[in-house]
């Protein structure tokens, strides 16, 4: 990090400005008292001039050398770029001595997400990876749930993250090419893995089923995963981009009462919508809220009825600039993220092979 003075906000470059850089990453960096978007790499003519009116006062670069040739003037990078890019940009700018926040997932190995935390290690460097899920509004009002032992012992999470998109959008994400780390399992799949090991702790066996369903798809876009943890829970992950009746977000069960949830966190609607964090930022509609009980069905109202704590994506990157300020825990490491991309190679395992992985 650069010698910049306590009261100067530390000054962040962003290479990307796709989904990710635009809708997330950008407007959360502006929101985080501290921080300051300072440059944006994007060579797409349309995607500049969309940084440049949204940040009239923002820096453009039409490539990341731009971007680490200026190192010495900033105190940041952020890795919003495709899948197939992190490891190579990550890497650069720990070389560079910048601390670094990267997109998920990290890599496309766990061998190589290790790699990068022994280089951030051995240059005393931050680097933190962007699981902004961990901040949903069922997930946080889950960890309540669990910490004031509401449930009792848990004995199954079902956790979904269905979508009705019948036909493919095409682009990196939805390519075959193993190169470009594509398809549900490494996407939607990076978030549900992630939220289960924090929540039940490590992995002990994996069992997964992949399906590649619509006309031209050409990886996988619909996905199941089964995690068996060390702790005894078992957790049942669906990831999905061909749910025509979506099921719950969530559903808990443990020895002493459940929890069900439906509906996604609106934070992301309202990044997409333009909107910025403020006053009510992540709150949900009552109508929304889930419900506790035992021996009855939430459809028909029975139960108790959960509040949705609000959701708090600003949490993550005010936790990064407290970590680089005041030497702060690092909100997600890169090792965390390790651990779930091992779920992730030994969930394509046992997809291709037909049979459960041990870890």
């Amino acid at each position: 990090m650069t010698g910049t003075s306590p009261g100067t906000p530390l000054r962040v470059g962003l290479v990307g400005y796709g989904l990710a850089g635009s809708v997330f990453h950008a407007p959360l960096i502006a929101a985080t008292e501290g921080l300051a978007l300072d440059t944006v790499v994007t060579a797409n003519p349309d995607r500049q001039r969309q940084a440049r009116d949204e940040f009239p006062d923002v820096h453009l670069a039409a490539t990341p050398d731009e971007l680490f040739d200026r190192a010495a003037d900033l105190d940041l990078i952020v890795v919003a770029s495709p899948n197939k890019t992190h490891v190579p940009l990550a890497t650069a700018a720990l070389e560079a001595g910048l601390p670094v926040v990267v997109d998920k997932p990290v890599a496309g190995t766990a061998a190589e997400a290790r790699g990068l935390a022994d280089l951030a290690e051995q240059r005393g460097l931050l680097l933190s990876v962007f699981q902004n899920r961990r901040w949903d509004n069922d997930f946080l009002t889950l960890r309540k749930l669990l910490a004031e032992d509401a449930l009792g012992d848990v004995w199954r999470f079902e956790s979904r993250f269905e979508r009705w998109r019948p036909k493919p959008k095409g682009g990196w994400r939805e390519s075959g090419d193993p190169a470009e780390i594509g398809g549900l399992l490494y996407d939607l799949g990076s978030h549900v893995v992630d939220q289960a090991l924090v929540l039940f702790g490590p992995a002990a066996q994996v069992y997964a089923e992949t399906d590649v369903r619509r006309e031209g798809a050409e990886t996988d876009d619909d996905t199941f995963v089964a995690i068996t943890h060390t702790s005894g829970v078992r957790s049942h992950l669906y990831v999905s981009a061909t749910t025509a009746q979506l099921g719950p977000r969530f559903r808990v069960l443990g020895s002493r009462a459940g929890y069900v949830k439906y509906g996604l966190d609106p934070q992301e609607a309202a990044l997409r919508e333009g909107k910025r964090p403020g006053r009510g930022w992540g709150e949900e509609d009552e109508s929304l809220w889930g419900r506790v009980g035992s021996g009855e069905s939430p459809v028909t109202g029975g139960g108790r009825v959960e509040p949705t704590l609000p959701g708090d994506y600003p949490a993550y990157y005010a936790a990064v600039a407290e970590a680089l300020r005041e030497g702060g825990p690092n909100p997600v490491s890169a090792r965390e993220a390790a651990d779930a991309l091992d779920v992730l190679e030994a969930a394509r395992r046992s997809a291709r092979d037909g049979a459960a992985v041990a870890l």
